[in-house]
């Protein structure tokens, strides 16, 4: 007898990042070759005609796995029976917008998701929230959905971690496939930790191999510290300076990564994820906040146990107090 198809919702799936996802998703690379789905597309009125467009594609694409396509403006409507939603819409920052009218614009959007979700989608929901300011975004969802266990929502810090990785590779001439173990912490922003202290590739330790490639530790922690952690923080901007627009087909590759992982498994690899804390590594219970994952397939579990040098503690513990902040400000606001 074959399953019955999986229901994924996109939110903003007009726009870039939307596009870049939905084609990989009817194609099977988020859920697997065997798994059909049906896409539930969530836009506000003025993209509709881009998510209708995108729908149109997707049925010329003849997709074996794409059952059907459904496109509303009514997060009811996009939600109901959804197993799998990526909230990828989201307020941007623009010029001269303080931290709390960020937060206060995608609080009138994710709260009413998360609400929406709250009422009709399936028992077994999972959420990742993209747009940003993605960890406090999917804190605000979640508040707003007091019937679905709060670690049914994740912020995709997979980018971040794909970004961290592909630098380390670069950086030791070294294909990305034999880089293992690296982890980002914190928020999804300029404060987060892309930790390697305790990374490999090809087996070795990356800072054994970075202390070699640079002429001594304090070297190594010199280009960590100067280079690679700016560079995976600010990458982002980096191409929207080159590009003129933000990340849009890496971001979406992240995402459905970030996915197909929790869905499918690790298989004991470690990743990154931003999850729901339970006082995890000091970090306050209820941030949503970036931690070391695994995956059996039915969901991230935080890997325990790993060190964190004094370095390593206060730069989490920055990330942590923007977190802090941002959550304080969204209380001030009454949304959570």
């Amino acid at each position: 007898m074959t399953a019955p198809a999986t229901t994924v919702t996109v939110t903003g799936a007009g726009g870039q990042i939307g596009y870049a996802l939905l084609f990989r998703i009817a194609a099977g690379a988020m859920l697997g070759a065997d798994r059909a789905v049906r896409l539930r597309l969530l836009e506000i009125p003025q993209g509709l005609k881009s998510a209708e467009g995108a729908a149109l594609e997707l049925q010329d694409c003849a997709f074996p796995l794409l059952q059907d396509v459904e496109i509303s403006a009514d997060p009811r409507v996009a939600f109901d029976g959804a197993e799998i939603a990526l909230l990828v819409g989201a307020r941007p920052r623009t010029a001269g917008m303080e931290r709390a009218d960020l937060l206060a614009a995608n609080a009138g959007i994710f709260g009413p998701q998360g609400a929406a979700l709250n009422e009709v989608a399936a028992a077994g929901i999972r959420v990742l929230t993209v747009g940003n300011p993605a960890n406090t975004n999917a804190l605000i969802a979640s508040a707003s959905a007091p019937d679905i266990p709060a670690d049914r929502f994740t912020a995709l810090t997979r980018l971040d971690h794909d970004r961290a990785v592909a630098q380390l590779a670069a950086a030791l001439d070294a294909p990305v496939g034999e880089v293992a173990g690296v982890t980002i912490w914190g928020n999804h922003s300029a404060t987060q930790f892309p930790d390697v202290a305790h990374a490999t590739v090809a087996g070795r330790p990356a800072p054994e191999l970075l202390a070699e490639r640079f002429g001594g530790g304090d070297a190594a922690t010199a280009w960590l510290d100067g280079e690679f952690i700016p560079r995976v923080a600010q990458r982002g901007a980096e191409i929207i300076s080159v590009r003129g627009s933000s990340s849009a087909a890496s971001a979406a590759n992240a995402a459905i990564s970030h996915v197909r992982d929790e869905q499918l498994g690790t298989d004991g690899r470690r990743t990154s994820a931003a999850v729901v804390s339970t006082g995890w590594y000091g970090v306050p219970e209820g941030l949503v906040c970036s931690f070391p994952v695994t995956s059996d397939g039915d969901g991230y579990r935080v890997v325990d146990g790993l060190s964190l040098d004094a370095r390593g503690r206060a730069r989490l513990d920055a990330s942590v107090a923007e977190l802090v902040a941002e959550r304080d400000a969204v209380r001030e606001l009454g949304v959570i």
